[in-house]
């Protein structure tokens, strides 16, 4: 990615990617359909908190592999293979480490989250079933996460989309078979998920390991390198804050959209759905934007990141205008497809919900895109000054106004998008002011 043009470049890169985490998101997608036409509301609200939980979870290791594959683009990109290499042993077992630790904490902790999320007592069982079973797939979120990051951070990222296809078809098939003719209930919809997620690690795992000369290491590799650790923890772990800290805002909101109650929960649970499809494109463009700056950064090609930036900005927005006036313009036929028509009250707020937060995608669009460049340029800290910015306000307006009797519902909604671009403004004022400082001198990598 640091040759040739730079909106061809970024945009090949990341329609795989694109697709790949449209696929991804199905593994969620389809128990909540499966669950709320053949089990009901309540199971659907019992997946859609788990959803937004294990989102959280998930994310500090997602983070992780993140914040390390930026390293691995910048030794890529600056031709340094035995860095590459040392730096991906040393990254596995920090990741690997951080992730059983997360599986021990959840798993043990289970009910005093239940408790924390305010589960309703209707569907505290079906929730804890539902989860019991889905943490198990912490590890195999790890192995499939980071094997994909380090492929992409060489260029590669048509691997890991295919394995999340077949992994996608299995998910749908085990579901079904796992719900009806089995009738496991949410159980089966679990269990089906985590076996979908063992098969998309297995064969990402196998690919990087067999077929990818890069990643062939050497007996010198398998060591513990203290200097290159730290440079992969400041980065990762920073990575990893960003994102945690971003869906631990979500997940405080989820708890104050459960204190009003089942029918509220499901708008949520499917409105966040169609969110998730709606702007993961340009979420994954802002992803592939930080491999595209990191390679560059790498290599000390600062023109050609100025470049990208530009021509990323115009296309994000762009995108993100058209698809709002999508979603708030399908807003209801969007909403059927997770819930029967007859739940008329739940289908009132998930269109309202759509047509507040859908209509200004745009805000979020250029957040993926400010976190991609400070991700890219190794300052992580910036992505995560934006998340605090974004979240502070959208947590602070929402457990303010939601009390409101006039307000209510609409503050929650509303303080969404005044969140995002207060982030926004502060980002891009801050890449005015800093740009020189930022962009050069380029840090060249560790030998």
């Amino acid at each position: 990615m640091t040759e040739g043009g730079t909106t061809g470049a970024i945009v090949r890169f990341s329609l795989p990617m694109m697709g790949g985490a449209l696929l991804q998101q199905l593994y969620n997608v389809v128990d909540t359909l499966i669950v709320s036409h053949f089990i009901g509301a309540g199971a659907l609200a019992a997946v859609g908190s788990s959803y937004t939980l294990m989102v959280f979870l998930t994310s500090v290791v997602l983070g992780l592999c993140m914040g390390s594959g930026v390293i691995f683009s910048i030794y890529f990109g600056a031709r340094e293979p035995d860095a590459l290499r040392r730096g991906i042993f040393n990254a596995f077992l920090f990741i690997a480490a951080v992730s059983f630790a997360i599986f021990l904490l959840a798993a043990g902790n289970l009910d005093r989250i239940l408790t924390l999320l305010h589960i309703p007592a209707d569907i505290r069982a079906d929730t804890r079933d539902y989860l019991r079973i889905i943490f198990w797939g912490i590890g195999f979120t790890f192995l499939y996460n980071f094997f994909a990051a380090a492929l992409r951070s060489i260029g590669n990222s048509a691997v890991p989309l295919a394995a999340l296809a077949v992994a996608a078809a299995a998910n749908v098939a085990l579901d079904l078979l796992f719900v009806l003719p089995f009738g496991m209930g949410v159980a089966g919809a679990a269990l089906a998920t985590v076996l979908a997620q063992a098969l998309s690690a297995l064969i990402v795992t196998v690919y990087s390991l067999l077929r990818v000369p890069a990643f062939r290491l050497e007996r010198a590799d398998l060591r513990l390198d203290g200097r290159l650790m730290v440079r992969i923890m400041k980065c990762s772990v920073l990575s990893s804050i960003q994102q945690s800290v971003m869906n631990f805002g979500i997940l405080m909101i989820q708890g104050l959209v459960n204190s009003f109650g089942v029918a509220v929960m499901a708008a949520f649970a499917a409105g966040v759905k169609i969110d998730s499809f709606a702007y993961l494109p340009v979420q994954e463009f802002g992803n592939a934007f930080s491999t595209f700056v990191a390679q560059n950064y790498g290599a000390g090609k600062r023109e050609r990141i100025r470049a990208g930036l530009r021509a990323s900005v115009a296309g994000a927005a762009a995108f993100c205008l058209a698809i709002s006036a999508l979603v708030a313009a399908f807003a209801r036929p969007l909403m059927e497809i997770f819930v029967p028509a007859g739940e008329t009250e739940i289908l009132a707020v998930g269109i309202q919900y759509l047509r507040i937060e859908g209509s200004c995608y745009i805000g979020i669009g250029l957040l993926f895109l400010l976190y991609g460049l400070y991700r890219g340029l190794e300052r992580a800290q910036m992505s995560i000054l934006l998340t605090a910015v974004s979240l502070g306000v959208r947590v602070a307006l929402a457990y303010a106004l939601a009390p409101i009797p006039r307000i209510g519902l609409q503050g929650i909604w509303w303080a969404i998008p005044i969140g995002w671009l207060l982030a926004d403004l502060t980002g891009f004022l801050w890449y005015g002011l800093q740009r020189e400082r930022l962009l050069s001198p380029l840090v060249r990598p560790e030998q």
